[in-house]
């Protein structure tokens, strides 16, 4: 088990860049198959699905072509858990796209998984 310590914001920042470079290298199906919890949730436009819907829905899909994170914050939230709350502006399609996103993490296993992930459109 780990403790949450000053170097969270780093450490939810690289597993959220992580996630990205995912959706823009087109692997992201696995990348979200394996890095979130058995009840892990994400809300996304048109989806509102579990761990395998969402890596099904994911896999085959177009990648984006970039990604920015902006005005990242973070919330603690207990011992073991985080969230990651930012704007985020990505080319998709050659069209830039802004969303709202929030990222919950919990420590599992050895590492932090996503058991919460939310885009709105900005």
């Amino acid at each position: 088990m780990t403790e949450i310590t000053d170097d969270l914001p780093a450490r939810l920042l690289r597993e959220e860049h992580n996630s990205w470079r995912a959706l823009c290298e087109g692997r992201a199906g696995a990348h979200f198959q394996r890095e979130m919890t058995a009840d892990g949730v994400m809300v996304l436009p048109g989806l509102v699905g579990g761990r395998d819907e969402v890596a099904a829905s994911f896999t085959g899909a177009p990648p984006f072509e970039t990604y920015e994170i902006r005005e990242p914050r973070v919330i603690r939230l207990g011992d073991h858990a985080g969230m990651l709350v930012y704007r985020a502006v990505a080319t998709s399609g050659g069209q830039p796209v802004e969303m709202l996103v929030s990222t919950t993490y919990v420590w599992e296993d050895g590492g932090w998984k996503i058991a919460a992930h939310q885009q709105t459109a900005a």
